[in-house]
């Protein structure tokens, strides 16, 4: 560092990673150390000794302060900040003396404490006490000293999975070991839990718990629950996903094409799945081919989108209460990510595969339900079906935010019909077949349903969303407010089941007890 240095630094004033002092005396070492702990905490930073932080004036240090400031400043870094730190002290020339520069890096030890256990952070330029215990979890989870997704979540149990969840998940899981006994998957998915982990010599609730998904006291973990959870946000009601698709470009807009509500809760699976449903109902899709009937292409890759999505679910934080946010403008798409990119990740790695995953249950599990390689490779495929994609690490908002481009597609290249004129017609007339006549079988009126799921009311797209993971009669109705009644089947699921939206898991035996419905 150069004396020029010094007075660039001087003239841009104190900051985040930058204070000033006049002096290190025995009178202010106390201060001294509990700024080493804050920019510890923080991202680093630098303590220059030799100008007043009132005024900006230089006042250099002569020979034997500047030994002592040295000396005192080393004594601070081991005595004063718990764990201690280690100190890169330069001494730099300057008229009438020297300034001390003390380079202070980011902790690998979070979080650090003052001689009296107090935890300081930065705030600005100045800094601040630390007494809630989220913001300890999250340095402790930078530092990789706990892993908020192995948290028992107190109050569950096993009876708070979803059994088909779980069932996908262990057929993924042992995928192997069925086909070395000549099992076929097909055939295994109707057989029950118990049944299918028989046949690997275990229970169900033995393997979640060999394999860190459930605690010993039968307790779920918090990477249980999101994964393969009925409905998670019972016990985490901010871990859930907030889409919006804006009429304009602007977050502020008052105005919306469409925009998701409780129909989003549910855990990993489904809010994945509502995730990339909303996403393509709210893309255009465009014509790549001459032939009027052959499938549209949607305008953002899919495979970029489901990589950034399964990301997005994967890889956020589970200390910071807030959801995940989607949102389409007429230019763009963004996905907000609570939480910053974990320690030891930076913007330029990520682009060549670099993974710290920052939930690791979650990401060594999620591998069997969620559509990612689990290799560090997704952001680098995303981007080579989308090479513009951008990825800001926002401080300020504490979050992670990628950005894709909507390219320009003319209208007469989307292939959503128009669907506005349906919606005030009655449910029961929007179905209609090709010769003019309301269908009668189920398959002709899905094949020619006249309504988008956009014309249906918030009621019934909140059923259809709770379905991707099936679900009974009796969870339904109790998931929109209301009792288990004859009457409410027949108001609420009997018409999206006659029009196609949703289905049995039984069609064969419609009053089985153990009927289900999923959606379509």
């Amino acid at each position: 560092m150069t004396k020029e240095d010094i007075l660039r630094l001087r003239d841009t004033a104190e900051q985040t990673k930058v204070q000033f002092k006049e002096r290190v005396t025995r009178d202010n070492k106390y201060d001294v150390s509990c700024e080493m702990v804050a920019q510890s905490n923080y991202r680093g930073g630098m303590i220059v000794v030799g100008i007043d932080d009132k005024t900006g004036r230089i006042n250099p240090l002569s020979f034997q302060e500047a030994q002592e400031t040295t000396n005192l400043m080393g004594s601070l870094a081991s005595e004063g900040v718990v764990p201690q730190i280690l100190l890169d002290i330069e001494n730099v020339q300057m008229d009438g003396g020297v300034i001390v520069v003390a380079t202070i890096k980011q902790g690998k030890n979070k979080p650090y404490r003052d001689s009296k256990g107090i935890v300081w952070v930065k705030q600005g330029a100045d800094k601040r006490k630390v007494f809630d215990n989220t913001e300890l979890i999250a340095m402790l989870m930078e530092n990789g000293q706990m892993h908020p997704d192995s948290m028992p979540i107190k109050g569950t149990s096993i009876k708070d999975l979803d059994e088909n969840t779980v069932r996908d998940y262990l057929l993924s899981r042992f995928h192997s070991d069925y086909e070395r006994q000549q099992l076929p998957i097909a055939e295994l998915k109707h057989k029950s839990l118990a049944e299918i982990a028989d046949i690997i010599s275990q229970t169900p609730e033995g393997i979640l718990k060999n394999n860190g998904l459930i605690m010993e006291d039968g307790t779920l973990t918090l990477a249980a629950l999101m994964l393969m959870g009925k409905y998670p946000q019972k016990w985490l009601p901010a871990f859930t996903v907030r889409c919006i698709s804006f009429v304009g470009n602007s977050i502020g807009g008052t105005e919306f094409r469409d925009k998701s509500g409780n129909d989003a809760d549910g855990n990993a699976v489904h809010m994945y799945n509502y995730i990339i449903s909303f996403l393509t109902r709210n893309l255009r899709h465009k014509q790549v081919m001459k032939d009027f009937n052959s499938p549209g292409e949607l305008e953002v890759s899919m495979t970029s989108l489901t990589e950034i999505v399964a990301n997005g679910i994967l890889h956020r934080s589970y200390v910071i209460e807030a959801p995940l946010r989607v949102f389409i403008f007429d230019n763009r798409i963004e996905i907000h990510s609570p939480g910053l990119l974990p320690e030891g990740v930076n913007l330029d790695n990520i682009l060549h595969g670099a993974s710290v995953p920052r939930n690791k249950l979650l990401f060594n599990h999620g591998i069997n339900l969620l559509p990612y390689t689990g290799a560090g490779s997704g952001i680098t495929r995303a981007l080579k079906f989308t090479p513009d994609i951008k990825f800001v690490n926002d401080e300020t908002l504490n979050e992670f935010v990628v950005t894709m481009e909507r390219k320009g597609i003319d209208d007469r290249d989307n292939d959503r019909v128009d669907d506005r004129d349906d919606r005030d017609k009655p449910l029961e007339n929007r179905y209609i077949n090709k010769t003019g006549q309301q269908g009668n079988d189920r398959d002709n009126r899905v094949k020619h349903a006249g309504v988008s799921y956009k014309a249906l009311d918030g009621t019934q797209k909140n059923i259809i969303q709770f379905c991707s993971i099936p679900r009974s009669a009796r969870e339904i109705l109790e998931h929109i407010g209301y009792s288990y009644h004859p009457t409410h089947i027949a108001k609420f699921i009997k018409p999206l089941l006659e029009i196609g939206f949703i289905e049995m898991t039984e069609p064969n035996k419609p009053n089985s007890k153990n009927q289900k419905y999923r959606k379509v």
